[in-house]
């Protein structure tokens, strides 16, 4: 079975970049092993219907990205099927161009859509202004988002072994600043 995690979140808008930013984070910290299983990782950033070519080439993806959840607080965490949204989650976030739940129908349309799981957060929405800092809250729900995929994976025979230690303010930092040197930031 193929599968792709694959990150979701524009990481101009500080903690909505959380799916982005995990994809890094999996990609340097895990090697995946397994007989019958390939894992891939994608930060799929804000490029929505640009992912329907990738998305149908999987058996199964796990989406990591922000929801929105009435009463729920920064960091609360939501594991669920794509087919069965709970009703009291809004799963768009604002600062997405065109939304992943948009995209997911779009390839139901064609029904080529894998099965589709979504490990959702709740943001802190910062509005219109930009940043490349996500909170604490937000920080500490991402190292238990790490966990849920992995444990899911580990159900399916695949190790997720560790093979590196980056931390997150590392990966964030790099990929906020890809490509710049310490000598142009402002």
């Amino acid at each position: 079975m193929k599968i792709l995690i694959l990150g979701i979140g524009n990481v101009l808008f500080g903690d909505e970049g959380i799916g982005a930013y995990l994809a890094h984070y999996i990609e340097e910290n895990y090697t995946f092993i397994s007989n019958e299983h390939s894992v891939d990782v994608v930060d799929g950033g804000t490029l929505a219907q640009r992912l329907i070519p990738i998305i149908v080439e999987y058996d199964l993806v796990y989406v990591i990205d922000c929801v929105d959840v009435k009463d729920a607080k920064v960091g609360d965490i939501y594991f669920f099927d794509y087919d069965k949204i709970p009703p009291f989650i809004t799963w768009q976030g604002s600062a997405h161009e065109v939304e992943m739940l948009q995209t997911l129908q779009m390839i139901d349309m064609y029904g080529d859509r894998p099965p589709t799981k979504i490990v959702g957060v709740v943001p802190y929405v910062i509005g219109e202004d930009s940043t490349f800092e996500i909170t604490d809250d937000m920080k500490k729900a991402s190292m238990k988002m790490v966990k849920i995929i992995t444990d899911k994976l580990k159900k399916l025979g695949i190790e997720a072994k560790k093979s590196g230690d980056i931390p997150l303010d590392n990966i964030i930092e790099k990929t906020c600043f890809y490509g710049v040197s310490n000598d142009t930031r402002v």
